[in-house]
Protein backbone atom coordinates (compact mmCIF):
# COMPACT_ATOMS: atom_id res chain seq x y z
CA UNK A 1 0.00 0.00 0.00
CA UNK A 2 1.18 3.54 -0.83
CA UNK A 3 2.56 5.28 2.31
CA UNK A 4 1.32 2.29 4.31
CA UNK A 5 2.77 3.28 7.70
CA UNK A 6 1.65 6.91 7.57
CA UNK A 7 -1.78 6.18 6.08
CA UNK A 8 -2.48 3.44 8.63
CA UNK A 9 -1.61 5.66 11.61
CA UNK A 10 -3.55 8.69 10.36
CA UNK A 11 -6.63 6.61 9.56
CA UNK A 12 -6.48 4.96 13.01
CA UNK A 13 -6.19 8.37 14.70
CA UNK A 14 -9.24 9.76 12.90
CA UNK A 15 -11.17 6.57 13.55
CA UNK A 16 -10.83 7.32 17.30
CA UNK A 17 -12.13 10.86 16.73
CA UNK A 18 -15.18 9.55 14.86
CA UNK A 19 -16.05 7.47 17.92
CA UNK A 20 -16.56 10.63 19.97
CA UNK A 21 -19.83 12.54 19.66
CA UNK A 22 -18.46 15.97 20.55
CA UNK A 23 -14.81 17.00 20.50
CA UNK A 24 -13.01 19.03 23.11
CA UNK A 25 -9.82 21.03 22.64
CA UNK A 26 -8.03 18.26 24.53
CA UNK A 27 -9.29 15.62 22.05
CA UNK A 28 -8.00 17.65 19.09
CA UNK A 29 -4.58 18.22 20.69
CA UNK A 30 -4.24 14.49 21.48
CA UNK A 31 -5.08 13.62 17.86
CA UNK A 32 -2.61 16.18 16.52
CA UNK A 33 0.14 14.72 18.72
CA UNK A 34 -0.42 11.36 17.02
CA UNK A 35 -0.45 13.02 13.60
CA UNK A 36 2.85 14.78 14.41
CA UNK A 37 4.50 11.51 15.46
CA UNK A 38 3.18 9.72 12.36
CA UNK A 39 4.62 12.41 10.06
CA UNK A 40 8.02 12.42 11.79
CA UNK A 41 8.18 8.61 11.57
CA UNK A 42 7.37 8.94 7.86
CA UNK A 43 10.60 10.99 7.51
CA UNK A 44 8.79 14.26 6.75
CA UNK A 45 10.99 17.34 7.29
CA UNK A 46 10.59 18.46 10.93
CA UNK A 47 10.06 22.15 9.98
CA UNK A 48 7.36 21.07 7.54
CA UNK A 49 5.70 18.99 10.29
CA UNK A 50 5.81 21.91 12.73
CA UNK A 51 4.16 24.33 10.28
CA UNK A 52 1.65 21.71 9.15
CA UNK A 53 0.47 20.91 12.71
CA UNK A 54 0.33 24.62 13.57
CA UNK A 55 -1.90 25.33 10.54
CA UNK A 56 -4.28 22.51 11.42
CA UNK A 57 -4.41 23.47 15.10
CA UNK A 58 -5.27 27.10 14.26
CA UNK A 59 -8.18 25.93 12.13
CA UNK A 60 -9.38 23.15 14.45
CA UNK A 61 -9.39 25.03 17.76
CA UNK A 62 -12.41 27.22 17.14
CA UNK A 63 -15.98 27.32 15.93
CA UNK A 64 -15.08 25.67 12.59
CA UNK A 65 -14.66 22.32 14.38
CA UNK A 66 -15.67 22.44 18.02
CA UNK A 67 -18.98 24.13 17.23
CA UNK A 68 -19.71 21.81 14.30
CA UNK A 69 -22.41 19.14 14.32
CA UNK A 70 -19.87 16.71 12.77
CA UNK A 71 -16.57 17.73 14.41
CA UNK A 72 -14.57 14.59 13.50
CA UNK A 73 -15.47 14.96 9.82
CA UNK A 74 -14.49 18.64 9.96
CA UNK A 75 -11.06 17.72 11.36
CA UNK A 76 -10.53 15.17 8.57
CA UNK A 77 -11.65 17.77 6.00
CA UNK A 78 -9.14 20.29 7.36
CA UNK A 79 -6.29 17.72 7.40
CA UNK A 80 -7.18 16.71 3.83
CA UNK A 81 -7.04 20.36 2.67
CA UNK A 82 -3.75 21.02 4.49
CA UNK A 83 -2.17 17.82 3.11
CA UNK A 84 -3.18 18.91 -0.38
CA UNK A 85 -1.70 22.36 0.20
CA UNK A 86 1.50 20.79 1.56
CA UNK A 87 2.02 18.77 -1.62
CA UNK A 88 1.26 21.61 -4.00
CA UNK A 89 -2.51 22.29 -4.04
CA UNK A 90 -2.96 22.00 -7.81
CA UNK A 91 -1.64 19.59 -10.45
CA UNK A 92 1.42 21.06 -12.19
CA UNK A 93 1.42 20.16 -15.87
CA UNK A 94 4.32 19.84 -18.28
CA UNK A 95 4.98 22.99 -20.35
CA UNK A 96 4.79 22.22 -24.08
CA UNK A 97 5.58 25.10 -26.45
CA UNK A 98 2.77 25.66 -28.93
CA UNK A 99 5.30 26.60 -31.61
CA UNK A 100 8.90 25.44 -31.89
CA UNK A 101 10.72 22.71 -29.99
CA UNK A 102 10.19 21.99 -26.29
CA UNK A 103 13.41 20.93 -24.57
CA UNK A 104 13.06 18.91 -21.36
CA UNK A 105 16.26 18.40 -19.33
CA UNK A 106 16.20 15.33 -17.09
CA UNK A 107 18.65 15.76 -14.21
CA UNK A 108 19.50 13.80 -11.06
CA UNK A 109 21.97 11.58 -9.28
CA UNK A 110 23.05 8.14 -10.49
CA UNK A 111 20.67 5.36 -9.53
CA UNK A 112 17.58 7.56 -9.28
CA UNK A 113 16.04 6.04 -12.44
CA UNK A 114 16.67 9.04 -14.70
CA UNK A 115 17.19 7.18 -17.99
CA UNK A 116 14.16 4.91 -17.52
CA UNK A 117 12.05 7.92 -16.44
CA UNK A 118 13.10 9.74 -19.64
CA UNK A 119 11.68 6.83 -21.65
CA UNK A 120 8.51 6.73 -19.52
CA UNK A 121 8.01 10.46 -20.05
CA UNK A 122 8.53 10.05 -23.81
CA UNK A 123 5.82 7.38 -23.89
CA UNK A 124 3.47 9.52 -21.78
CA UNK A 125 3.96 12.56 -24.05
CA UNK A 126 3.41 10.47 -27.16
CA UNK A 127 -0.11 9.79 -25.86
CA UNK A 128 -0.68 13.58 -25.83
CA UNK A 129 -0.16 13.66 -29.62
CA UNK A 130 3.31 15.20 -29.58
CA UNK A 131 6.42 13.89 -31.34
CA UNK A 132 9.15 13.28 -28.75
CA UNK A 133 12.78 12.39 -29.36
CA UNK A 134 15.25 11.28 -26.68
CA UNK A 135 18.87 12.43 -26.47
CA UNK A 136 21.69 10.33 -24.99
CA UNK A 137 23.71 13.07 -23.25
CA UNK A 138 25.06 10.88 -20.43
CA UNK A 139 28.53 10.16 -21.82
CA UNK A 140 30.11 8.97 -18.58
CA UNK A 141 28.08 6.10 -17.13
CA UNK A 142 29.00 2.77 -18.77
CA UNK A 143 26.23 1.54 -21.09
CA UNK A 144 24.05 4.65 -20.50
CA UNK A 145 23.85 5.29 -24.25
CA UNK A 146 23.10 1.62 -24.94
CA UNK A 147 20.34 1.65 -22.30
CA UNK A 148 18.48 4.63 -23.72
CA UNK A 149 18.84 3.30 -27.29
CA UNK A 150 17.36 -0.03 -26.16
CA UNK A 151 14.46 1.79 -24.48
CA UNK A 152 13.94 3.81 -27.66
CA UNK A 153 13.66 0.57 -29.66
CA UNK A 154 11.04 -0.74 -27.21
CA UNK A 155 9.00 2.44 -27.66
CA UNK A 156 9.66 2.68 -31.40
CA UNK A 157 11.02 6.19 -30.77
CA UNK A 158 14.14 7.90 -32.14
CA UNK A 159 17.16 8.39 -29.89
CA UNK A 160 19.88 10.86 -30.86
CA UNK A 161 23.37 9.85 -29.79
CA UNK A 162 26.95 10.63 -30.75
CA UNK A 163 28.64 8.20 -28.38
CA UNK A 164 31.27 9.97 -26.27
CA UNK A 165 31.92 13.68 -26.58
CA UNK A 166 30.85 17.07 -25.28
CA UNK A 167 27.24 16.83 -23.96
CA UNK A 168 26.54 20.45 -25.00
CA UNK A 169 27.44 19.74 -28.64
CA UNK A 170 25.40 16.50 -28.55
CA UNK A 171 22.29 18.39 -27.41
CA UNK A 172 22.81 21.18 -29.95
CA UNK A 173 23.12 18.67 -32.80
CA UNK A 174 20.07 16.82 -31.46
CA UNK A 175 17.98 20.02 -31.76
CA UNK A 176 18.99 20.39 -35.43
CA UNK A 177 17.96 16.77 -36.09
CA UNK A 178 14.68 17.24 -34.21
CA UNK A 179 13.82 20.31 -36.34
CA UNK A 180 14.60 18.40 -39.54
CA UNK A 181 12.49 15.40 -38.46
CA UNK A 182 9.54 17.46 -37.15
CA UNK A 183 10.10 16.33 -33.56
CA UNK A 184 8.59 19.00 -31.31
CA UNK A 185 9.74 17.63 -27.91
CA UNK A 186 13.36 16.77 -27.09
CA UNK A 187 14.00 14.87 -23.83
CA UNK A 188 17.64 15.16 -22.76
CA UNK A 189 18.98 12.38 -20.52
CA UNK A 190 21.89 14.13 -18.80
CA UNK A 191 24.72 12.61 -16.77
CA UNK A 192 24.43 11.98 -13.04
CA UNK A 193 26.92 11.56 -10.22
CA UNK A 194 26.92 9.53 -7.03
CA UNK A 195 26.49 12.80 -5.12
CA UNK A 196 25.98 16.50 -5.89
CA UNK A 197 29.27 18.13 -6.94
CA UNK A 198 30.32 21.30 -8.75
CA UNK A 199 31.63 19.47 -11.84
CA UNK A 200 28.13 18.02 -12.45
CA UNK A 201 26.44 21.39 -11.87
CA UNK A 202 28.83 23.22 -14.21
CA UNK A 203 28.07 20.77 -17.02
CA UNK A 204 24.30 21.05 -16.46
CA UNK A 205 24.58 24.84 -16.40
CA UNK A 206 26.38 24.79 -19.77
CA UNK A 207 23.63 22.64 -21.31
CA UNK A 208 20.95 24.93 -19.82
CA UNK A 209 22.63 28.05 -21.22
CA UNK A 210 23.10 26.45 -24.66
CA UNK A 211 19.54 25.18 -25.23
CA UNK A 212 17.32 27.22 -22.86
CA UNK A 213 15.07 24.28 -21.79
CA UNK A 214 11.35 24.74 -21.16
CA UNK A 215 11.51 22.19 -18.34
CA UNK A 216 14.26 21.06 -15.98
CA UNK A 217 12.93 17.99 -14.20
CA UNK A 218 14.80 16.46 -11.28
CA UNK A 219 14.42 12.69 -10.93
CA UNK A 220 14.75 11.50 -7.32
CA UNK A 221 14.21 8.18 -5.56
CA UNK A 222 11.25 8.73 -3.20
CA UNK A 223 12.41 5.88 -0.95
CA UNK A 224 15.45 7.91 0.17
CA UNK A 225 13.13 10.22 2.15
CA UNK A 226 14.89 13.34 3.50
CA UNK A 227 17.92 12.71 1.25
CA UNK A 228 15.63 13.18 -1.77
CA UNK A 229 14.51 16.55 -0.36
CA UNK A 230 18.11 17.66 0.27
CA UNK A 231 19.11 16.69 -3.28
CA UNK A 232 16.11 18.60 -4.67
CA UNK A 233 17.09 21.68 -2.67
CA UNK A 234 20.69 21.59 -4.00
CA UNK A 235 19.65 21.16 -7.65
CA UNK A 236 16.94 23.81 -7.37
CA UNK A 237 19.31 26.43 -5.93
CA UNK A 238 21.82 25.96 -8.75
CA UNK A 239 19.65 25.14 -11.77
CA UNK A 240 16.20 26.54 -11.04
CA UNK A 241 14.12 23.38 -11.41
CA UNK A 242 10.65 23.52 -12.94
CA UNK A 243 9.53 20.22 -11.45
CA UNK A 244 10.37 16.98 -9.66
CA UNK A 245 9.71 13.37 -10.67
CA UNK A 246 9.52 10.94 -7.74
CA UNK A 247 10.45 7.39 -8.74
CA UNK A 248 9.59 4.15 -6.90
CA UNK A 249 6.59 5.75 -5.20
CA UNK A 250 4.80 2.38 -5.38
CA UNK A 251 7.42 0.98 -2.97
CA UNK A 252 7.54 4.01 -0.65
CA UNK A 253 5.74 3.06 2.57
CA UNK A 254 6.72 6.26 4.41
CA UNK A 255 6.06 9.25 2.13
CA UNK A 256 8.60 11.74 3.55
CA UNK A 257 9.84 12.94 0.15
CA UNK A 258 6.38 13.39 -1.38
CA UNK A 259 5.16 15.37 1.63
CA UNK A 260 8.29 17.53 2.04
CA UNK A 261 9.77 18.34 -1.36
CA UNK A 262 7.28 21.02 -2.43
CA UNK A 263 7.18 22.69 1.00
CA UNK A 264 10.99 22.82 1.30
CA UNK A 265 11.94 23.76 -2.29
CA UNK A 266 8.78 25.40 -3.62
CA UNK A 267 9.23 23.14 -6.64
CA UNK A 268 6.14 21.14 -7.74
CA UNK A 269 6.06 17.35 -8.08
CA UNK A 270 5.00 16.84 -11.70
CA UNK A 271 5.16 13.04 -12.10
CA UNK A 272 5.49 9.90 -10.00
CA UNK A 273 6.86 6.51 -10.99
CA UNK A 274 4.49 3.72 -9.94
CA UNK A 275 6.34 0.64 -11.21
CA UNK A 276 9.04 -0.63 -13.52
CA UNK A 277 7.03 -0.83 -16.75
CA UNK A 278 7.39 1.97 -19.28
CA UNK A 279 3.75 3.01 -18.85
CA UNK A 280 4.09 3.28 -15.05
CA UNK A 281 4.45 7.08 -14.94
CA UNK A 282 1.54 9.17 -13.68
CA UNK A 283 0.92 12.92 -13.31
CA UNK A 284 1.01 13.89 -9.63
CA UNK A 285 -2.33 15.11 -8.24
CA UNK A 286 -1.87 16.51 -4.68
CA UNK A 287 -5.59 16.42 -3.83
CA UNK A 288 -5.93 12.80 -4.96
CA UNK A 289 -2.81 11.73 -3.05
CA UNK A 290 -4.13 13.39 0.12
CA UNK A 291 -7.40 11.46 -0.25
CA UNK A 292 -5.53 8.17 -0.67
CA UNK A 293 -3.42 8.81 2.44
CA UNK A 294 -6.59 9.45 4.48
CA UNK A 295 -8.30 6.30 3.13
CA UNK A 296 -10.82 8.20 0.98
CA UNK A 297 -9.62 6.53 -2.21
CA UNK A 298 -8.86 8.10 -5.58
CA UNK A 299 -11.79 7.37 -7.85
CA UNK A 300 -10.72 9.84 -10.56
CA UNK A 301 -7.33 8.15 -11.06
CA UNK A 302 -9.04 4.76 -11.07
CA UNK A 303 -11.44 5.95 -13.78
CA UNK A 304 -8.56 7.38 -15.83
CA UNK A 305 -6.66 4.09 -15.54
CA UNK A 306 -9.77 2.18 -16.63
CA UNK A 307 -10.41 4.53 -19.56
CA UNK A 308 -6.82 4.15 -20.75
CA UNK A 309 -6.64 0.36 -20.43
CA UNK A 310 -10.22 -0.72 -21.08
CA UNK A 311 -11.54 -1.01 -24.62
CA UNK A 312 -14.74 1.06 -24.87
CA UNK A 313 -16.11 -0.88 -27.84
CA UNK A 314 -15.52 -4.19 -26.05
CA UNK A 315 -17.29 -2.78 -22.97
CA UNK A 316 -20.40 -1.96 -25.04
CA UNK A 317 -20.43 -5.45 -26.56
CA UNK A 318 -19.96 -6.96 -23.09
CA UNK A 319 -22.87 -4.98 -21.65
CA UNK A 320 -25.09 -6.28 -24.46
CA UNK A 321 -24.03 -9.86 -23.73
CA UNK A 322 -24.80 -9.44 -20.02
CA UNK A 323 -28.24 -8.05 -20.79
CA UNK A 324 -29.01 -10.99 -23.08
CA UNK A 325 -27.33 -13.59 -20.79
CA UNK A 326 -24.71 -14.49 -23.39
CA UNK A 327 -21.70 -13.79 -21.16
CA UNK A 328 -19.11 -16.56 -21.63
CA UNK A 329 -15.77 -17.64 -20.15
CA UNK A 330 -14.18 -16.09 -23.26
CA UNK A 331 -15.63 -12.70 -22.22
CA UNK A 332 -14.60 -13.31 -18.61
CA UNK A 333 -10.99 -13.98 -19.70
CA UNK A 334 -10.96 -10.78 -21.77
CA UNK A 335 -12.18 -8.73 -18.77
CA UNK A 336 -9.64 -10.40 -16.47
CA UNK A 337 -6.78 -9.46 -18.81
CA UNK A 338 -7.98 -5.85 -19.02
CA UNK A 339 -8.15 -5.57 -15.21
CA UNK A 340 -4.62 -7.01 -14.91
CA UNK A 341 -3.35 -4.42 -17.39
CA UNK A 342 -4.47 -1.66 -15.00
CA UNK A 343 -1.66 -2.59 -12.62
CA UNK A 344 -1.11 -4.47 -9.34
CA UNK A 345 -4.26 -5.18 -7.32
CA UNK A 346 -2.95 -3.42 -4.22
CA UNK A 347 -2.58 -0.16 -6.20
CA UNK A 348 -6.11 -0.50 -7.57
CA UNK A 349 -7.48 -1.17 -4.05
CA UNK A 350 -5.71 1.92 -2.71
CA UNK A 351 -7.80 4.00 -5.12
CA UNK A 352 -11.10 2.59 -3.87
CA UNK A 353 -12.70 4.60 -1.04
CA UNK A 354 -12.44 2.73 2.26
CA UNK A 355 -10.26 -0.01 0.77
CA UNK A 356 -6.84 1.53 1.50
CA UNK A 357 -6.41 -0.39 4.73
CA UNK A 358 -7.67 -3.68 3.34
CA UNK A 359 -4.22 -4.75 2.13
CA UNK A 360 -3.17 -5.32 5.74
CA UNK A 361 -6.33 -7.19 6.60
CA UNK A 362 -6.02 -9.45 3.58
CA UNK A 363 -2.89 -11.15 4.87
CA UNK A 364 -1.34 -11.90 1.48
CA UNK A 365 -2.76 -9.86 -1.36
CA UNK A 366 -0.10 -11.41 -3.60
CA UNK A 367 -2.08 -14.67 -3.30
CA UNK A 368 -4.97 -12.96 -5.10
CA UNK A 369 -2.59 -11.96 -7.91
CA UNK A 370 -1.56 -15.63 -8.22
CA UNK A 371 -5.20 -16.71 -8.22
CA UNK A 372 -5.89 -14.37 -11.15
CA UNK A 373 -3.03 -16.02 -13.03
CA UNK A 374 -4.39 -19.45 -12.13
CA UNK A 375 -7.87 -18.56 -13.41
CA UNK A 376 -6.33 -17.25 -16.63
CA UNK A 377 -4.34 -20.48 -17.09
CA UNK A 378 -7.44 -22.66 -16.54
CA UNK A 379 -9.55 -20.74 -19.09
CA UNK A 380 -6.71 -20.74 -21.64
CA UNK A 381 -6.46 -24.52 -21.28
CA UNK A 382 -10.04 -24.84 -22.53
CA UNK A 383 -10.88 -24.95 -26.22
CA UNK A 384 -13.17 -22.30 -27.72
CA UNK A 385 -16.24 -24.55 -27.57
CA UNK A 386 -15.70 -25.17 -23.84
CA UNK A 387 -15.26 -21.45 -23.12
CA UNK A 388 -18.49 -20.60 -24.90
CA UNK A 389 -20.45 -23.56 -23.46
CA UNK A 390 -19.08 -24.50 -20.00
CA UNK A 391 -21.99 -26.94 -19.58
CA UNK A 392 -20.23 -29.45 -21.86
CA UNK A 393 -17.18 -29.70 -19.57
CA UNK A 394 -17.49 -33.20 -18.13
CA UNK A 395 -15.09 -35.02 -15.75
CA UNK A 396 -12.63 -36.12 -18.46
CA UNK A 397 -12.48 -32.59 -19.90
CA UNK A 398 -11.91 -31.21 -16.38
CA UNK A 399 -8.94 -33.55 -15.89
CA UNK A 400 -7.47 -32.45 -19.23
CA UNK A 401 -7.95 -28.74 -18.40
CA UNK A 402 -6.36 -29.18 -14.96
CA UNK A 403 -3.38 -30.99 -16.49
CA UNK A 404 -2.96 -28.35 -19.19
CA UNK A 405 -3.10 -25.44 -16.70
CA UNK A 406 -0.91 -27.03 -14.03
CA UNK A 407 -3.76 -26.96 -11.52
CA UNK A 408 -6.02 -29.47 -9.77
CA UNK A 409 -9.45 -30.69 -10.85
CA UNK A 410 -10.82 -29.03 -7.69
CA UNK A 411 -9.53 -25.67 -8.98
CA UNK A 412 -11.33 -26.16 -12.28
CA UNK A 413 -14.52 -27.16 -10.45
CA UNK A 414 -14.27 -24.09 -8.23
CA UNK A 415 -13.89 -21.73 -11.21
CA UNK A 416 -16.84 -23.26 -13.07
CA UNK A 417 -19.01 -23.05 -9.94
CA UNK A 418 -18.07 -19.39 -9.37
CA UNK A 419 -18.72 -18.55 -13.02
CA UNK A 420 -22.15 -20.20 -12.81
CA UNK A 421 -22.99 -18.19 -9.67
CA UNK A 422 -21.83 -14.99 -11.37
CA UNK A 423 -24.11 -15.66 -14.36
CA UNK A 424 -27.06 -16.17 -12.01
CA UNK A 425 -26.26 -12.89 -10.27
CA UNK A 426 -26.07 -11.09 -13.63
CA UNK A 427 -29.45 -12.57 -14.56
CA UNK A 428 -30.96 -11.16 -11.35
CA UNK A 429 -29.37 -7.76 -12.01
CA UNK A 430 -30.84 -7.74 -15.52
CA UNK A 431 -34.32 -8.41 -14.10
CA UNK A 432 -33.86 -5.60 -11.58
CA UNK A 433 -32.79 -3.28 -14.40
CA UNK A 434 -35.94 -4.03 -16.36
CA UNK A 435 -38.13 -3.63 -13.30
CA UNK A 436 -36.64 -0.45 -11.88
CA UNK A 437 -34.96 1.43 -14.70
CA UNK A 438 -37.05 0.36 -17.69
CA UNK A 439 -34.22 0.13 -20.17
CA UNK A 440 -32.06 3.02 -18.94
CA UNK A 441 -28.32 2.45 -19.30
CA UNK A 442 -26.68 1.56 -16.01
CA UNK A 443 -24.47 -1.39 -15.00
CA UNK A 444 -22.02 0.93 -13.18
CA UNK A 445 -19.59 -1.93 -12.57
CA UNK A 446 -18.75 -2.09 -16.27
CA UNK A 447 -15.92 0.02 -17.74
Amino acid sequence: MLFEGLAGKLQETFKKLKGKGKLTEKDVEAALREVRLALLEADVNFKVVKNFISQIKNRCIGQEVLGSLTPAQQVIKIVNEELTSLMGETTSKININAGGITVIMMVGLQGSGKTTTSAKLAKYLKKLNVNPMMVAADVYRPAAVDQIEYLGEQLDMPVFSMGQGDPVKIVQEALKTAAADNRNVVIVDTAGRLHVNQELMDELQRIKTAVDPSEILLVVDSMTGQDAVNVAESFHQQLGLTGVVLTKLDGDTRGGAALSVNAVTGCPIKFVGMGEKLDALEPFHPERMASRILGMGDVLSLIEKAQFTMDEEKAKVLEGKIRTQQFTLEDFLDQLQQVKSMGPLDQIMDMMPGMGGMNKKLKNLSVDEKQLGQVEAIIKSMNREERNNPEIINSSRRRRIALGSGTKVQDVNKLLKQFDQMKKMMKQLTKMEKGKRKGKKSFPFLP
